[in-house]
């Protein structure tokens, strides 16, 4: 077999596997760009534009003002929405997946039972968290999310029984994922009860005044990440780093499960016995 043949052999292994992974219906868009565009502009003031079970992968859909649109079960896989405006659009039971999401607000969206795996978070200009996605009072419930999503806020969202637990090999994917990156994110206020956010990269991330009851934070990076205020009441910390975390007037410390150190609240943090 020559070089050039190899290559050509390969890359349509490749090409298979990519379309294995996505479903048969991604191959065909129900709707192009400018379709939504015009179906949301051409939706009567004070109405939703409904998009509900459609089709929307791998669209350029960057900068769009979805109004408050409907989106229940559409499929938006590898589509662009930075700079989109999603905030209180119905996500619920929509698939996420592989989107760009770089400055997108999704304040106040619906994404009850909606996966979210691993998007494009970050801008090549700027790197520095400047235009992390907002999830501001988002209702996140049941949401599926893997995805690096440092400095994000998630300021007063509704994360109950939201699952951050790593990917695994399986359907829908090559290989195994082993954490999500949440660093310096803001839960402040947030619902958190039942979260699952095992191994999760949390160094830093605002969980001041959130609820975290039997929040699963088993060996996820806690480095520095203040909880001032916040309910771990059975939370399930076993094996998690700790080291730098601020718990002044945090609640339910007694009852956290896995903290292996002694806590001393007045003193801000956890100490080593």
């Amino acid at each position: 077999m020559t070089l050039g043949s190899a290559t050509t052999l390969n890359a349509a292994v490749l090409l298979a596997i990519f379309l294995a992974i996505l479903p048969a219906r991604s191959r065909a868009n129900d709707m192009t760009a400018r379709d939504v565009t015009v179906k949301i502009f051409e939706t009567p003031a004070g109405e939703r534009a409904d998009l509900s079970d459609l089709n929307l992968t791998l669209l350029d859909l960057s900068s769009l003002d979805f109004r408050k649109a409907i989106l229940v079960g559409a499929d938006l896989y590898g589509s662009d929405v930075s700079h989109a405006n999603l905030s209180g659009t119905d996500l619920s039971s929509t698939r996420l997946d592989r989107m760009t999401i770089v400055g997108t607000d999704f304040s106040g969206a619906d994404f009850t039972d909606a996966t979210f795996l691993r998007p494009s978070s970050f801008s090549t200009t700027t790197p520095d968290r400047s235009e992390a996605a907002n999830f501001s009072g988002a209702k996140m419930v049941r949401t599926r999310i893997f995805a690096r999503l440092d400095g994000a806020s998630f300021r007063f969202a509704d994360l109950t029984d939201a699952d951050f637990s790593p990917l695994s090999s399986g359907a829908n994917t090559i290989s195994v994922i082993p954490f999500n990156k949440l660093s310096g994110a803001d839960f402040s206020g947030a619902v958190l009860r039942g979260v699952n956010l095992q191994q999760a990269k949390l160094e830093f991330a605002n969980f001041r005044g959130a609820d975290l009851a039997n929040a699963d934070l088993r060996a996820s990076d806690l480095t520095g990440a203040d909880f001032t205020g916040a309910d771990l009441t059975g939370a399930d910390l076993t094996g998690a780093i700790v080291s730098q975390a601020m718990l002044s007037g945090a609640k339910g410390l007694q009852a956290a499960k896995g903290l292996g150190v002694a806590i001393r609240p007045e003193d801000g943090g956890l100490k080593r016995p």
